[in-house]
This record gives C-alpha cells, sequence and structure tokens, in this order.
C-alpha cells in the first residue's frame, strides 16, 4: 500500500466511510481544492488500486489568542500563528478498523513536519466526540474554548520522526 497525491486515475466514486459530509467532500470537492491549491488531498491506495482513505493538507492561522496560555507564553507576539491543517480524514467503512487511520495520520504528520514551510502545530477539527478522543490518543490537545479543535506542535511531531 502507499499514499499518493490525489489524481485523475483515482476512483473516488466507491468511496465510502460512512460521514456522509467527508465522502461528498471526497467525491465531489477534493479534485477541486487540489487544481485551485486550496487543499492537498492525498489518498491510501491498496495494492489492487482500492482507495482506503483520504486525508487532506493545507495552510492555516490561528489567533494567537485561540491558544492556552502555557503555549502562548512560549510564543512571539504575533497577531496569528502559522499552523498547517489536517482539514479531513477517512477512511473507507470496508477497510476501518485495520489501522489505516493512524496510518494515514502518521504520514500526515511526517509530510507536515518534513516541510520547507514554517508551521508552529498541526490543527485539526475533530466531526466529533469519537474523532476528538482518537486525536487525543495521539497526543494532540484542545484548544480552550474549542474542545473539538485540536492541535499537535510541530517540534513534539518532530520527536517522533527522529
Amino acid at each position: 500500500m502507499r499514499v499518493e497525491v490525489l489524481g485523475l486515475q483515482h476512483d473516488r466514486a466507491s468511496f465510502d466511510s460512512g460521514v456522509e459530509p467527508l465522502d461528498r467532500y471526497f467525491r465531489t470537492q477534493a479534485g477541486q481544492d487540489a487544481r485551485k491549491n486550496m487543499a492537498a488531498p492525498f489518498v491510501l491506495v491498496l495494492p489492487d488500486s482500492a482507495i482506503a482513505g483520504y486525508y487532506t493538507l493545507s495552510s492555516t492561522a490561528v489567533n494567537v489568542g485561540e491558544w492556552p496560555a502555557q503555549t502562548v507564553r512560549k510564543l512571539p507576539r504575533y497577531p496569528f500563528i502559522p499552523a498547517t491543517l489536517l482539514g479531513r480524514l477517512a477512511v473507507d467503512r470496508r477497510h476501518q478498523g485495520n489501522g489505516y487511520g493512524r496510518f494515514l495520520l502518521a504520514d500526515a504528520l511526517f509530510r507536515a513536519v518534513s516541510s520547507e514551510i514554517a508551521s508552529f502545530a498541526v490543527i485539526v477539527d475533530a466531526k466529533d466526540e469519537n474523532a476528538r478522543r482518537f486525536y487525543e490518543r495521539e497526543s494532540f490537545l484542545p484548544f480552550p474554548e474549542q474542545p473539538l479543535k485540536l492541535f499537535r506542535p510541530m517540534a513534539d511531531i518532530a520527536e517522533l520522526f527522529k
């Protein structure tokens, strides 16, 4: 299996994660977002060419006032802090429970930390409590006023890949 940049050769029509907004985005919007440089979609392709899952990365900035107080103390006094947004992550229901979600997350974190573009953290907006728990198990921290918005500092991510 391999993770690739989404391309025309990938069949998105049969993808079904069981989460309608994620499926609709992947089938109808992901290609446009890639062409317009709004997001970079990546797909997990199995040996039979089936797509087991996908995720998107893009750049973002977070108002300095949204970060936890203990994090802000360590940051420069900029109004916005640059970050990488892991906008969507989904696994086809036929392949759920096989560790592909964690595999996709690890690939996303590796790509984010390997980028030459400055980014303080990877940000996720969990769709629900199950997603929030998934990210918290992977050492993401919640924003104080937004419990479904979580982050993991790049310095922490870099330690994973040493």
